[in-house]
């Protein structure tokens, strides 16, 4: 394979791991911006969906699409019951009281799930074709269709909510001014609690995916991949759900561009350089727009 066919083959892969992590980072910004909130437990809401999708599929017998919605639904509680418990009576603590609680919840999933599942990684059913598709001489496996389709879907949906519906119209008010949105009769806690059921039930779609993708899941699959949404938010600008698909894809691509033209053992050094130079010199993101905060 010449240059040329092998940097298209790895833009192809790397726009397919890219949309993955845009819906982790989804979540990371929106809970940003609504509540200023980086929730560290992020990455194990999406390995909880994942094993949700997992046993849906081979305890119940579910097709991948059941299993995804099922795993969204559960995983979307899970996120709301950890804001109620956890999140919510820190509302007014200072924010390295919130920052150490979500590091907490983190601890606390993983080694969860680790006692009800074992440590065990368990190998995820074939539930797509891994025939794909041929463009030009560049195969498109089914696994990233799959990827390709449920996030664009997902992405049109959230996109939606947020621009069109009366809740929507809520969280852009809630994250505008708190205060103000109160006054005018906005439900500040429901409004962030369902922010907080939107973003991990689209993390636990990510968690279904890499599943199908990589076949494989563990208790601690959410660790890295978490970190590196948490990237690709900074990158597009946290807070900005644009910004958070953007960044995403922008990661993915040269995660893989860095994987097929140096080596694997560097991708995730680049993502992390990344953030570096992001945070050097531009730390308000791609989307974001420099302000001045008052602490």
């Amino acid at each position: 394979m010449d240059f040329g066919s092998l940097l298209v083959q790895q833009l192809i892969n790397g726009v397919s791991l890219g949309s993955i992590y845009a819906l982790i980072a989804l979540g990371y910004t929106m809970v940003y911006g609504i509540i200023k909130l980086i929730n560290f437990a992020h990455g194990d809401i999406y390995m909880v969906g994942a094993y949700v999708g997992f046993f849906a599929i081979t305890t119940l017998g579910w097709g991948i699409f059941p299993a995804l919605l099922v795993s969204m639904a559960v995983t979307g509680l899970l996120g709301m019951v950890v804001e109620r418990l956890a999140y919510k009576p820190l509302r007014h603590a200072p924010r390295i009281s919130v920052l150490i609680t979500a590091i907490g919840v983190s601890f606390f999933l993983e080694y969860a799930t680790m006692y009800f599942v074992t440590p065990t990684p368990r190998t995820f059913p074939d539930v797509f074709s891994s025939a794909g598709i041929t463009v030009g001489g560049f195969v498109v496996n089914g696994q990233q269709l799959l990827s390709f389709a449920i996030t664009l879907v997902l992405m049109v949906i959230l996109t939606y909510i947020v621009q069109k519906t009366k809740i929507g119209k809520a969280m852009r008010a809630v994250s505008f001014d708190t205060e103000t949105a109160q006054l005018m009769g906005i439900d500040a806690d429901r409004v962030i609690s369902i922010t907080f059921g939107i973003g991990s039930a689209l993390a636990a779609a990510g968690g279904v995916l890499v599943g199908v993708y990589y076949n494989s899941i563990d208790p601690l699959m959410g660790i890295m991949p978490g970190l590196k949404a948490f990237v690709a938010a900074v990158l597009g600008g946290i807070g900005v759900i644009p910004g958070a698909m953007a960044g995403g894809l922008i990661l993915g691509v040269v995660e893989s561009l860095v994987s097929g033209f140096l080596s694997s053992t560097f991708r995730d050094a680049a993502a992390f350089a990344i953030l570096i130079l992001v945070l050097l010199f531009r730390p308000a993101g791609i989307f974001g727009k420099n302000t001045q905060e008052k602490v």
